[in-house]
């Protein structure tokens, strides 16, 4: 029996109580080590076997964050979380760490009276440790199969409160009650997306907001969502509970399973909750993002394949808004190819049920659109497969969104950018239209006098607000830029951030003195990728 480890020191292992031989393999530099298990006596097919593996976890594991009490919001209590997606659950638990096999499991947890567990499962409840009365032991328990990368744990001094019928919000005091007001349209998303993809079959979902330093905007671990302070809708990580978690994407290859139907999904949200023209709205802000990606990437670099080829690239190096927006582009064109949002929603839904609770690959994916829609295979043999799955670059088709929404944003970014500008009401987004290095020093000022965005507090406009001032080589924002990316971990924001600074030659070495100051308080993987951004020595890998 073989086993994926990352920097866990094995003790001991036994099978049906009886003492088992194991070694450990050779090192690989992001994969870790297998743990080869020798049974002690032969199986027969059915024979139920208990191993039991005795194991501490190393300081440096990438799938968990410990944070000294005075980088928490209470600064009383330290605090532990963890984040596995997409292979770090192996420097935790050892374990089968690939998205292709799913199990469901039962934990136990010990911890200082003081302090409160949660986990990606249902609580169990607790009692006093009867080894030690000063400790408490929390258990859980998921009944439903899922894949390694979402088993999730979370240890700190942590409050609750009620936010629906089947959700609490969790968060350390100083944030519960915020963070419960943000979140109260959780139940209504819920059934939203019930309606849309059949039922909900996690039993409880409840959101934990997680102190700053968490490297993505949200985790959708089942029974229990990641969110960030940033995080301002969470219809993507509640859409993850039908797309991700119940069909899973059977290797990170085919990630885009995971990601772009859950933008699909979250989208159909919207347009339920708002309306269409929200939906497109959306739509246009996600082609914009994907473009940005593919100019970082570069346009033929195969990372901006839908489905890109993984062989000894790290997943995490492979992270970009690339399955998300090409996936949700792809699953658009289609949309209106087959007829319309309702008719496409159909197959996702049938999609959805048929392939619960296994893992897939596109070509599983693909030919069951064909057997879907078998009436209209002629349209499908006419799109360009190879180019959407696997050229690098923007998709074969841009879709024709509505503007609607956008119209005004678009407006008023031109006459920013051609005419002596004048005050307006509306907020300029460089998402549209707006190219940011544009802008002349004089022009951003006049903005930053018009409309005061550098007291605005929202995360996504202040971070593209920033990006452009920086691009505009405004000095006075370079300080501002530099806060904002180390006062929160989440990658959308601070890897541009730091790359935006470092570009500008002038304080391109205040950008690698911050980041060398900060990288310790930092999450392994944030710091392994923004140290390869600002070409920071080699060693500082994405497993330090």
């Amino acid at each position: 029996m073989t086993l994926d480890t990352k920097d866990l020191k094995i003790v001991s292992v036994s099978a049906n109580g009886q003492p088992a031989r194991f070694s450990l393999g050779q090192k690989h530099s992001f994969k870790g080590t297998p743990l080869d298990i020798t049974l002690p006596f032969d199986l027969s097919r059915g024979q139920h076997v208990i191993v039991e593996v005795n194991y501490e976890t190393s300081p440096s594991a990438s799938a968990l964050q410990w944070l000294k009490p005075e980088q928490t919001a209470g600064k009383k209590q330290p605090y532990l979380f963890s984040q596995c997606q997409a292979h770090h659950c192996r420097s935790m638990v050892p374990c089968q760490d690939s998205p292709s096999i799913k199990h469901s499991y039962y934990a136990q947890v010990s911890v200082p009276k003081d302090l409160v567990v949660v986990m990606s499962a249902v609580r169990d409840g607790h009692e006093v440790d009867p080894q030690d009365s000063s400790r408490l032991i929390y258990r859980f328990r998921q009944p439903v199969p899922m894949p390694s990368y979402l088993i999730a744990i979370v240890v700190g001094a942590l409050e609750s409160r009620e936010i629906g019928p089947r959700s609490r919000v969790w968060s350390e005091k100083e944030f519960v009650d915020k963070a419960a007001f943000e979140f109260s349209e959780t139940e209504t998303m819920l059934k939203t997306a019930e309606d849309l993809a059949g039922p909900y079959v996690w039993g409880q979902y409840d959101i934990l907001v997680l102190p700053p330093s968490f490297p993505y905007g949200g985790m959708e671990n089942p029974c229990l969502t990641f969110a960030t302070p940033t995080l301002l809708v969470i219809a993507h990580e509640i859409s993850h509970s039908w797309t991700g978690n119940l069909v899973t994407n059977k290797t990170w290859e085919h990630f885009w399973l995971n990601e772009g139907h859950t933008v699909y999904l979250e989208r159909m949200i919207g347009r339920c909750m708002e309306s269409e023209q929200f939906r497109q709205f959306k739509a246009m802000g996600g082609w914009k993002d994907l473009q940005d990606s593919v100019n970082t990437f570069g346009a033929n670099n195969p990372l901006t394949n839908l489905v890109p080829s993984l062989q000894d690239v790290n997943p995490d190096d492979a992270f970009s808004s690339v399955p998300y927006e090409k996936g949700f582009a792809l699953l658009y064109h289609l949309e209106e190819l087959m007829g319309g949002p309702e008719v496409f929603m159909g197959f996702v839904k049938s999609y959805i049920q048929l392939f619960a609770y296994s893992s897939v690959t596109t070509e599983e994916w693909k030919n069951y659109l064909f057997t879907f829609f078998k009436d209209k295979v002629d349209v499908l043999n006419k799109v360009d497969w190879n180019a959407w799955m696997f050229t690098p670059g923007m998709p074969p088709v841009k879709p024709q969104y509505d503007t609607t929404l956008a119209d005004a944003c678009i407006a008023l970014s031109q006459k920013w950018i051609k005419v002596k500008p004048k005050p307006g009401f509306v907020l300029v987004d460089s998402m549209f239209g707006l190219k940011p290095d544009a802008l002349p020093l004089t022009r951003v000022k006049k903005m930053q006098e018009v409309y005061d965005l550098n007291a605005c507090m929202n995360a996504e406009i202040r971070f593209r607000w920033l990006r452009l001032c920086v691009r505009s080589k405004w000095e006075e924002a370079v300080p501002m830029a530099l806060k904002m990316a180390t006062e929160q971990g989440r990658m959308k924001f601070t890897r541009p951030l730091f790359k935006e600074v470092f570009n500008f030659d002038k304080f391109r070495n205040e950008a690698v003195k911050v980041f060398l100051e900060h990288r310790a308080a930092m999450h392994p993987v944030t710091s392994g990728l923004v140290g390869k951004d600002l070409k920071v020595d080699g060693s500082n890998t994405a497993s330090q």
